[in-house]
């Protein structure tokens, strides 16, 4: 069994998939996939998301605000009381994004860092999304003692380094379908090196579908395919694989409930 520990199930297109989200869970679930981590993105958006997936036992939520949808100053009072939710296991996903415009690199500092408090608050791991923002990144968990309450740096692209600084302040890395593009030599690099221990797998769906679905609305049930192709780089079987990021999840989520119900 597998898990897919980041998804957007509240993103997906339905409509286009034809599908609705009890099939694509239960497509998901006949590939293996066991639990489904659904990320949140907006404290605004939130309450809808948790809506949609209450009644799944095998669906876990994180709370918090994607650094490009952080416009104005966190509310930290709203994140705290929103993440205090039993359904929620994380907080995030949060982290700083310098990718765009350079004139929001403050509010994001800023937020990233009241999420962590939030974290530290609640003991619930941080989900920490990163581009072009390497030495930031690090420094703010180090200077807000992200390492007491761990998480995970997801859908991860950048260098080795930056990935052990990370690791050595015990945290885990997850990977997305990214890895099985023809142009992601450096990250294969990347994962090649990470500990078996400190692995994650993950689709971010609705985004980055693997190969060989890229070009396709990404869902939960082609983690298997990110699974497949992390365990023929890594040279393991995938049962070790899979076996062992599952593992992984719950040692690092640990208010997720392993033993789950099925559906509702």
């Amino acid at each position: 069994m597998i898990v897919d520990s980041h998804c957007h199930l509240d993103r997906l297109d339905f409509d286009k998939l034809g599908l609705s989200l009890e099939e694509v869970l239960h497509n998901a679930r006949q590939k293996q996939v066991e639990h489904f981590l659904c990320v949140s993105v907006t404290l605004e958006q939130f309450p809808a998301m948790l809506e949609k997936i209450s009644r799944f036992d095998d669906v876990s939520a994180s709370c918090g605000v994607h650094p490009l949808d952080q416009k104005d100053k966190l509310d930290i009072d709203k994140l705290r009381n929103l993440a205090n939710n039993e359904k929620v296991v994380a907080i995030g996903e949060t982290g700083l994004d310098y990718y765009y415009s350079k004139e929001t690199h403050q509010v994001q500092q800023e937020s990233f860092a009241g999420h962590i408090e939030v974290a530290n608050q609640l003991q619930k791991p941080l989900i920490i999304h990163t581009r072009d923002a390497k030495s930031d990144t690090i420094d703010i968990m180090k200077a807000h003692n992200a390492q007491n309450c761990g998480g995970v740096l997801h859908c991860f692209t950048e260098d080795w380094p930056m990935a052990k600084q990370a690791l050595d302040l015990g945290f885990y890395i997850s990977i997305s379908g990214i890895v099985t593009f023809k142009n992601a030599r450096a990250l294969q690099d990347v994962v090649k090196q990470i500990p078996m221990d400190r692995l994650l797998i993950e689709t971010d769906s609705p985004y980055l579908a693997p190969v060989p679905h890229r070009g396709k609305t990404n869902q939960p049930a082609y983690v298997q395919d990110v699974a497949y192709f992390i365990a023929d780089l890594k040279g393991v079987s995938y049962k070790e694989l899979a076996q062992q990021t599952s593992n992984n999840f719950y040692s690092l989520f640990n208010l997720v409930n392993r033993q789950h119900g099925s559906t509702t």
